[in-house]
């Protein structure tokens, strides 16, 4: 039988000095850091890869129409081609609301950190930029200078862009399958800018809210102001 000691428990073990544990706080903070421009690499990867797709089928959809004239041919190619383009939109769409989600996460995390940070050293709070605590206000204080999520702010989002584009594509398909069933020329047209403005107000307006409303409810701090 072994005569090892047992291992101390964690109330008799000797104190943690302030550097160690800012050492131990730090090599978190980095790997959220790292996490995050994963993060951020990925948003962009996938959202360029689409845009690429995106306009290799636009190029080849043009040379198709030059050569058909814009005839029943063309209707059907564009048919076989956009619902394939509109799957990879959405889907990129959803990465896209992942990674967001994934970020703000990230930043609650890191913005807990820095709490740690000043209650070793609260008289370094006059020169933190970002926040220090993992409630809503102090994400939004650590995500930029503006606390709000305005209007302008919404629609320069990639994830914004990305659901405009789908949008487009959803307006373009109804466009496309209603000038095959009505000759008229503007049932086509008005149909599909209906359908792209329903889409826009549902992918950009009612599903980001819904989520940002589901988030918040969820969010539990630990450090509110």
């Amino acid at each position: 039988m072994s005569d090892a000691l047992p291992d101390p428990q964690p109330s008799s073990r000797p104190p943690v000095s302030d550097a160690i544990r800012v050492q131990i706080l730090a090599t978190e903070h980095w790997s959220l850091l790292a996490t995050r421009s994963m993060t951020w690499n990925e948003l962009f990867t996938r959202t360029s890869m689409f845009v690429t797709v995106l306009s290799a089928c636009v190029v080849a959809l043009a040379l198709v129409a030059q050569a058909t004239d814009f005839g029943t041919p063309f209707q059907m190619v564009a048919l076989l081609i956009l619902p394939v383009m509109l799957a990879l939109g959405i889907g990129t769409l959803i990465r896209l609301g992942d990674a967001m989600t994934e970020d703000v996460w990230l930043v609650m995390g890191m913005n807990r950190l820095r709490h740690a940070y000043l209650d070793i050293a609260p008289d370094l709070e006059p020169y933190f930029l970002t926040g220090h605590h993992d409630d809503l206000a102090g994400i939004m204080q650590t995500r930029g200078p503006r606390p709000q999520m305005g209007p302008s702010r919404i629609l320069a989002a990639t994830p914004s862009i990305v659901a405009i584009i789908d949008a487009i594509l959803v307006g373009v398909i109804l466009a496309l399958l209603v000038g095959l069933v009505n000759d008229h020329p503007v049932a086509p047209s008005v149909a599909g800018v209906v359908a792209a403005l329903a889409t826009i107000v549902v992918l950009v307006g009612v599903i980001p809210s819904r989520e940002m409303n589901r988030f918040a409810q969820a969010l539990e701090p630990r450090f509110s102001r």
